[in-house]
């Protein structure tokens, strides 16, 4: 008879270092989570160093799950890395955000004009069930995941293009306003109109008006950025206001260090 070798992640290195990586991997994400929501409730202040020290000791885990999770905020706009000196949070201000804001307009503009021109019925039809799949429940759902959704349908109209380089910088600059748009769908202004917005521009995909559409898209972006400015500034006030003076001190102290 035949004995059946027990295999374990002890003597089994193959095993071990897949176990160790899961380990891993699943420390990044808990890392991930818990500093994004010190950051979107302003626990991290705007333009404060990130003491990835304090972080590994306060979460319980080693620093490399910590630098994970920074370097996936990063990419997400969410902070920034500074060479040599390490990551900060993101500064609240409106400095470029027009400029950014207008080029988005052009962006999603062209994409939409270049969708109705090329796009197959069929894929007119996944934007269509993209929204109507979502539309019911869009106006209650926590702050990530309306911006989740609402990302989404602005990079389809963009892949449905059929030109790469638009959903490529579209990405790009979600990525870059991002920790700012985050903020102003929390805030008390941000409209529910629109929900409106959104159903009125499928409405003119269906219809391949290219003119109206384009229509519709600008004043939607026109309505967030407006919303947006309000957001920044109540954000700068709260976070910033007479009695935090100990945190602006700290602020400046990690900045400086």
């Amino acid at each position: 008879m035949t004995e059946r070798a027990e295999t374990s992640t002890e003597n089994d290195p193959l095993l071990a270092g897949e176990a160790d990586t899961r380990r891993t991997a699943d420390s990044s994400d808990r890392a991930y989570h818990t500093i994004r929501k010190l950051l979107v409730e302003f626990t991290l202040k705007p333009g404060e160093r990130i003491n990835e020290v304090q972080l590994s000791r306060s979460l319980g885990v080693s620093r490399t799950p910590i630098r994970e999770a920074l370097n996936r905020l990063a990419s997400e706009g969410f902070v920034s890395l500074t060479p040599n000196r390490g990551f900060f949070v993101r500064s609240l201000s409106t400095e470029g955000l027009l400029d950014l804001y207008e080029l988005r307009s052009i962006i999603e503009c062209a994409a939409f004009k270049l969708m109705c021109e090329r796009a197959e019925d069929s894929e007119i039809d996944r934007l269509q069930q993209y929204w109507e799949a979502i539309v019911d429940g869009y106006r209650d759902q926590a702050p990530d995941i309306i911006l989740a959704e609402d990302e989404g349908f602005h990079l389809l109209i963009a892949e449905l293009s059929g030109n790469p380089e638009l959903v490529g910088q579209l990405a790009s600059i979600n990525a870059r306003i991002r920790f700012i748009r985050r903020i102003q769908i929390e805030h008390p202004s941000h409209d529910k109109a629109q929900v409106t917005s959104h159903s009125a521009i499928v409405a003119a995909a269906v219809k391949r008006d290219a003119e109206n559409g384009m229509k519709l898209l600008r004043e939607h972006i026109e309505m967030t950025v407006s919303a947006t400015q309000q957001a920044l500034k109540d954000a700068l006030l709260k976070v910033f206001a007479p009695g935090n003076g100990a945190d602006l001190k700290r602020r400046r102290k990690a900045r400086d260090a």
